[in-house]
């Protein structure tokens, strides 16, 4: 079967495209909406490594907007991700680190990775990872979201793209804080996440 889907993905993306994926290393800090959608999508393109970050662990609360199931109820976070992601893609390699990131932390957990997936809640964590990383690690990507909360239509969520590493997606607005989260627009604003990564690991390709 690993190979049936493998020669799948050569046969959909072009067998250059798809050995780039393969060969990507890609981070995915925090797990909850965005996060576990983005891996999912990452893991459906094929990539071949994914290290997924977070402490928490899997809440009732969490089942109707992230990518769980009711039955990982109380499993940590990045356990039940990773079975997720080993039934959809059997050939990605995934590194689970329980950790809360931080300054101290970020330039050690993520050293060996070349594209950062920022999916926290938190504005101050947010900046925090993306500062570090562009500051101390500035030829890593950063692809970042800002603006996922509410029912504003589709078209309002974009991709930015603020400097040469450092990418933003969402509509920029919505505050999680006071607002609803719903599972669509989540889903969306990880999409275009997941769609930013394969284009930069398109524009690398051909550089």
């Amino acid at each position: 079967m690993q190979s049936e889907l493998l020669n799948a993905l050569y046969s959909r993306h072009t067998e250059k495209l798809q050995r780039t994926i393969l060969s990507s290393k890609i981070a995915v800090c925090g797990l909850g909406g965005i996060g576990s959608h983005t891996a999912v999508f990452l893991a459906r393109l094929g990539v071949g490594n994914l290290h997924i970050i977070d402490f928490d662990v899997v809440d009732v609360s969490n089942i109707h907007r992230q990518s769980y199931f009711p039955h990982q109820i109380g499993m940590k976070k990045t356990d039940a991700l990773k079975n997720i992601i080993n039934s959809i893609s059997p050939f990605t390699q995934v590194i689970c680190d329980d950790a809360a990131l931080g300054r101290d932390n970020i330039p050690s957990l993520l050293k060996n990775d070349e594209i950062i997936c920022e999916c926290f809640d938190s504005a101050e964590a947010k900046a925090e990872l993306s500062d570090t990383v562009l500051t101390l690690m500035p030829e890593k990507y950063v692809v970042a979201v800002s603006g996922v909360a509410g029912t504003s239509g589709a078209n309002e969520v974009k991709t930015r793209c603020i400097t040469e590493h450092f990418y933003l997606c969402g509509d920029g607005v919505s505050d999680v804080e006071g607002s609803c989260l719903f599972a669509p627009k989540v889903a969306l604003c990880s999409a275009h996440q997941a769609l930013t990564v394969l284009q930069i690991i398109k524009e690398r390709n051909t550089k």
